[in-house]
């Protein structure tokens, strides 16, 4: 009995732990102003930016325009469009380069490759988008700016592009707090951003080195059971002790799920690749140590905490457990779970998100019910998990106007 009650304190103190971490870093970073670093001699770095399109080519349009029209100019667009029909392509464009892979690649990695592959000239960064994407007419210009500043990796603010749906909605309220948590809030303390997965810029030589890694050659054969590339390039980075840099105000719109539907599919594959990566992370930590690296331990405490649902789930059934064994613990709990849940109300206040994304506040439980059906999809990723199709069609003059 005694084992059993250690166990049940030791799995309470960690949770405990990874509640009340958020909070006393936004505290913390409260007082931190971001530093960036002035270039003696700025350039306009050259940006390669690659587009992966796949089964649907049309959804890229917004993107295309978004990118024709910035206020940068040192940059070329390459369109991967990878299993899809282009018959109909209409847009022309001396910056623009449509790549068509004779044999499906049926993975983002190897038509991040086959881009690469096609330069029509040395770039000195690499942007990656998603093909449901948009980027505001400043995004280039910014991640210049940090190019400038001796950045090597750069993430932009990822945030909605549709608030038309309740779900839409409690997505992005999602994507508003990670992108504080995870992403502001480790810059400013002078540790790495989390990836998104889009909307970020890597020097080419080191971005080429990525994917010539041994996750990347091995995942091609994996399928969907391949670790997420967003994953697999933040672990080397973070191997390397790169720091990532987080553009807060380098924006790109991404497309939210609108059906229960599309948060068991879309969530299936992140917490399957969430469990993958915990080795990564629990290794990332323990470099850390041995460097003596903030930078490194920080990112890695933060990429190995539990997903929300889980840590809510977890106090919940822990809170009602200590009632039996240790009473004080479940007071504790408590107090933690509530310092978490104001945190992240908190953190919403602070990223003054529009107000027609607090209404999504009411269906985050009905969210979370969907991510519980999510973790049922995991066993069978080659047959549960489905790619995502975009619909949302919109220019960034829309969604600008909004």
């Amino acid at each position: 009995m005694q084992v059993l009650i250690a166990i049940y304190l030791f799995i309470s103190f960690v949770l405990i732990f990874f509640l009340i971490q958020p909070f006393f870093n936004v505290f913390i970073s409260l007082i931190n102003k971001e530093e960036l670093p002035e270039s003696e001699n700025p350039k306009e770095y050259d940006f390669g930016i690659i587009i992966t399109a796949y089964k649907n080519v049309n959804i890229t349009k917004g993107l295309i325009h978004s990118l024709l029209n910035q206020t940068y100019d040192n940059y070329r667009i390459y369109l991967i469009a990878d299993h899809c029909d282009v018959s109909n392509w209409d847009i022309n464009h001396e910056k623009l380069t449509l790549l068509r892979p004779q044999e499906p690649l049926n993975l983002k990695a190897k038509s991040i490759i086959h881009g690469i592959e096609h330069f029509t000239r040395t770039h000195e960064y690499i942007a990656i988008f998603d093909a449901d994407n948009l980027a505001h007419p400043n995004f280039l210009r910014l991640m210049n700016k940090y190019a400038n500043a001796g950045y090597l990796a750069i993430q932009g603010q990822r945030t909605a592009k549709n608030l038309d749906t309740f779900y839409a909605c409690a997505d992005a309220i999602g994507e508003f707090y990670k992108n504080y948590i995870e992403r502001y809030v480790p810059y400013l303390l002078k540790a790495s951003s989390v990836i998104s997965g889009s909307g970020m810029a890597v020097e080419t030589e080191l971005y080429k080195a990525y994917l010539k890694s041994p996750e990347i050659d091995h995942g091609k054969h994996l399928w969907k059971k391949m670790l997420q590339e967003d994953k697999i390039l933040q672990n080397f980075l973070l191997r390397r002790n790169e720091k990532i840099s987080f553009a807060w105000d380098a924006v790109i719109y991404d497309e939210k799920v609108t059906t229960g539907e599309e948060i068991e599919t879309q969530r299936s594959r992140w917490l399957y690749s969430y469990f993958q990566n915990m080795p990564n992370s629990i290794g990332i930590i323990r470099r850390g140590i041995q460097n003596v690296s903030w930078n490194q331990v920080l990112f890695g405490l933060i990429t190995i905490a539990p997903p929300m649902f889980i840590q809510l789930f977890g106090a919940i059934l822990l809170a009602i457990l200590g009632l039996i064994v240790a009473p004080w613990m479940s007071v504790l709990i408590l107090i933690s779970l509530s310092v978490f849940a104001g945190n992240i109300f908190l953190t919403l206040w602070l990223s003054k998100v529009p107000k027609s994304v607090w209404r999504g506040i009411w269906s985050i439980p009905l969210f979370v019910v969907k991510q519980v059906f999510a973790l049922f999809k995991m066993t069978n990723p080659n047959k549960n998990f489905k790619h995502t199709e975009h619909k949302v069609n919109v220019s960034i003059d829309d969604v600008l106007g909004r």
